[in-house]
């Protein structure tokens, strides 16, 4: 049974995701899905740490250390066994936390008129893309109050980056986009930090197990990207929540043979053409073929479809785009 117990945590805390949530970043791929980069637990001056997620295992070559997502807590939070397993037991229990926050903001969406112009504002009409995709809306109060009620200690919710030192709640006046294992909150009104997350990795290629079936695929960069794409009907798209994929993302977009359509934002200072052109290279290097989207300069998806594009149109963008 412990030996079970143990097998299941293993199976919740895939290796890589916490290895990313820990500022881990892969050096370069290898083969069947390893990964190999500087070692997080002495100082390394090449990459010498091995990780393969398929296996839940690493190794560095330099300081000899290996093992599952449970040794590495133990080596580099410097605990023992139970402490460490005490601890990726809470890191796994922020889920339900997240599934009591997402159901609260989804609750205020439509209280407030202020979320619903901003999305009408974004492009985004459609209750069946607000479903899909469980936008909320973070107001001014009440999340703290809701959260107690539900019996977790303020501690927790600042831990896990939820309030601030100040006890209010991270996201006010926020749009809220669920992730895999955070929350994306972009405000509705001028504010110096316009984009939010908490604390931790933002997870592999949004809603990747509904879209990994397609042989073709659409990357894009923004959550608004995606809205307003998938609510024109397009159903093979994903988004990697700016220009630069994680490992993970990396991966997934590697994981059988597909075509992958770049629609990277067409930024003037050419840094979305830049990440576009990166990243083609590195696909193909991988056996992916990659074509990518000509957007008009200065647009992205979103901006195409709030400037009077349409699905006919954007369809006609992905049938001339190119290597």
């Amino acid at each position: 049974m412990i030996r079970k117990a143990l097998d299941e945590l293993k199976q919740q805390i895939p290796l890589l995701d916490y290895l990313q949530a820990h500022d881990w970043q892969p050096a370069r791929a290898l083969s069947h899905g390893r990964w190999m980069g500087l070692c997080p637990l002495h100082t390394d001056h090449k990459p010498s740490f091995l990780v393969d997620p398929n296996k839940g295992l690493f190794y560095c070559y330099g300081c000899g250390r290996g093992g599952d997502v449970i040794r590495f807590a133990e080596l580099y939070h410097q605990l023992n066994f139970p402490q460490a397993v005490t601890l990726l037991r809470q890191w796994c229990g922020l889920a339900p936390l997240l599934h009591a926050v997402i159901d609260f903001y989804r609750i205020q969406l439509h209280r407030y008129n202020e979320p619903v112009a901003y999305l009408d504002q974004r492009g985004v009409h459609s209750s069946e893309v607000i479903e899909h995709m469980r936008i909320g809306y973070a107001p001014s109060g009440g999340l703290r109050r809701w959260l107690t009620q539900l019996g977790y200690p303020l501690s927790i919710l600042r831990q896990a980056g939820l309030l601030t030192a100040a006890g209010y709640d991270s996201y006010i006046r926020c749009i809220i986009f669920p992730l895999e294992s955070n929350l994306y909150g972009r405000s509705v009104r001028s504010s110096p930090l316009p984009h939010r997350c908490m604390p931790g990795s933002k997870g592999g290629l949004y809603l990747w197990e509904q879209v990994r079936r397609y042989r073709e695929v659409i990357l894009v960069e923004g959550l608004f990207d995606y809205a307003v794409l998938w609510q024109a009907g397009f159903r093979n798209i994903t988004c990697s929540l700016g220009n630069h994929l994680n490992a993970q993302q990396f991966q997934q977009l590697c994981d059988s043979p597909r075509t992958v359509y770049l629609a990277l934002d067409a930024d003037a200072n050419g840094s979305g053409p830049r990440a576009s052109q990166s990243l083609s290279r590195r696909l193909w290097a991988q056996g992916v073929t990659v074509r990518r989207v000509a957007l008009p300069e200065n647009h992205d998806p979103n901006s195409f479809f709030i400037q009077g594009g349409d699905a006919h149109q954007f369809q006609s963008l992905l049938e001339a785009a190119r290597p």
